[in-house]
């Protein structure tokens, strides 16, 4: 079902406007990693998938999503997997831990809900891929948030940064503050680097 619905969300949104993506030769050819990408409104996560394909992610998605029963076919078929935001209890450690040992790609967005502005980075990424002892790929998206967007045929561009992995000279704590940091660097210096690309 991932390949259907990748073939028939691409023909739909590239009717509104073609993706361009740069840096896709950065993508680890080992498999298992997570894929960390800034978030501005519901379309990037669908222009991500269609970024990085051949390549499959599994995406972490608030567990609301699941309670209608479109949206609930929906996201299954799109291999998310629900996250209760408010009271994350082990399974939104330990699922996306089980898919990174299966050699799987984990999508999350660190700045969790939706916004245009500078949110810090929520822990989730590192303490995943601290956990999985994996490297988190960075990755920026500028384009259109919504249909209004989308009608004005708004460019999107995606983005995509050099691996980066867990320093093990470093104590677990010593690790997350350290990566966290590089990650927030990367994802700022991303999509800096997508808007001088995009004037």
């Amino acid at each position: 079902m991932y390949r259907l619905a990748y073939y028939v969300v691409k023909f739909v949104l590239s009717l509104f406007g073609r993706l361009k993506v740069f840096g896709k030769e950065k993508l680890p050819e080992e498999k298992g990693y997570v894929l960390a990408c800034t978030h501005t409104g519901w379309i990037d996560i669908l222009w991500l998938g269609i970024a990085v394909y051949p390549i499959r992610v599994h995406y972490m998605a608030k567990k609301e999503l699941f309670s209608n029963g479109f949206l609930r076919w929906l996201m299954t078929g799109l291999n998310a997997f629900p996250v209760d935001r408010e009271n994350p209890g082990p399974s939104s450690i330990k699922i996306p831990r089980q898919l990174i040992k299966e050699n799987k790609v984990v999508g999350i967005f660190p700045s969790g809900t939706r916004t245009t502005e500078d949110v810090p980075l929520k822990r989730g990424a590192v303490t995943i891929a601290i956990h999985s002892k994996s490297p988190i790929v960075p990755a920026a998206y500028i384009g259109p948030n919504n249909f209004k967007e989308m009608l004005q045929r708004k460019k999107p561009r995606i983005i995509i940064g050099e691996p980066l992995y867990v320093d093990s000279s470093l104590s677990r704590r010593e690790g997350l503050e350290d990566l966290a940091e590089r990650l927030d660097q990367s994802l700022r210096q991303l999509q800096e680097q997508l808007r001088e690309k995009t004037n």
